[in-house]
């Protein structure tokens, strides 16, 4: 039995296959939303009000793309664990140097930080977690290939790092439950700022990224939406040929799937 699982984690680190990704089941009418947004890409959806566990273009969620602000998510885990922040209320000053986000362009609390997507400073959190202690934390939580090559301060923007669609989902859920190797007062605070939507009905907490120093541009929208009967996760990416112009696609695509399952208001 021992030999099978090490076989099954091999493989998913060799070929980013995770497993139970057979178990998902495809959606192709999904593609629809991402035609209407002229841009190809993929979406995966666990609904754990009723056990669905569903897909659209399974060969491109089972591939592994650069995380880009995604990895905001656990690096605010790592900085945390680590001592390198605080809590949600330390300042951590602008350098003054003026940058293409208005707001960045400000101090910067965690909250802040993950509101505005601010990549200066988990570059700052990076460089002073070192490239020895980040490739522990992503091995620890068994994040995407675990790679921190071509740059300490940016391997999850440009350099090694890759992540897939399931394995986004898989993440999310451990986050979700609580069940990452950390604090429950850390894994708390980052759900907190999290939080993209909140009302009667339901609670929204949402990541994007973009790979806007790349040739080929990927565009992503990762979280879940928390209701009464419970919590539906998802993970979205798409190719961004447009740059910028694409970048209120990932929300449009991926609002009208869960909308079309009753997860989110159409």
């Amino acid at each position: 039995m021992k030999k099978i699982l090490f076989i099954l984690a091999l493989a998913a680190l060799v070929t980013g296959v995770i497993p139970g990704e057979s178990k998902f089941r495809e959606k192709p009418e999904w593609k629809k939303f991402f035609a209407a947004e002229g841009v190809p890409g993929t979406i995966v959806v666990v609904d754990e009000r009723n056990g669905d566990r569903l897909v659209c273009d399974s060969e491109r969620a089972g591939t592994r793309f650069l995380p880009a602000s995604t990895f905001k998510v656990p690096h605010a885990l790592f900085a945390l664990d680590a001592g390198v922040v605080s809590d949600e209320f330390q300042l951590f000053k602008w350098d003054g140097v003026k940058r293409e986000m208005e707001g960045w362009n400000r101090d910067q609390t965690l909250r802040s930080s993950m509101r505005y997507s601010v990549v200066w400073l988990y570059q700052e959190f990076a460089r002073k977690l070192g490239q020895a202690k980040e490739k522990a934390y992503l091995e620890k939580i068994g994040y995407g290939n675990a790679d921190p090559s071509g740059g300490v301060d940016r391997f999850w923007l440009d350099g090694g790092l890759r992540i897939s669609a399931f394995e986004q989902v898989d993440f999310l859920r451990r986050l979700y439950r609580n069940e990452l190797p950390f604090r429950k007062e850390h894994q708390l605070l980052v759900k907190d700022i999290m939080v993209v939507e909140a009302n009667r009905k339901y609670i929204l907490r949402a990541k994007t990224g973009w790979t806007g120093r790349t040739e080929k541009q990927i565009g992503w929208w990762i979280g879940w939406v928390e209701l009464d009967d419970g919590p539906v996760f998802f993970a979205l990416n798409i190719d961004m040929p447009g740059g910028s112009k694409d970048t209120p696609k990932r929300e449009a695509i991926s609002r009208a799937v869960l909308g079309s399952i009753g997860a989110l208001p159409k």
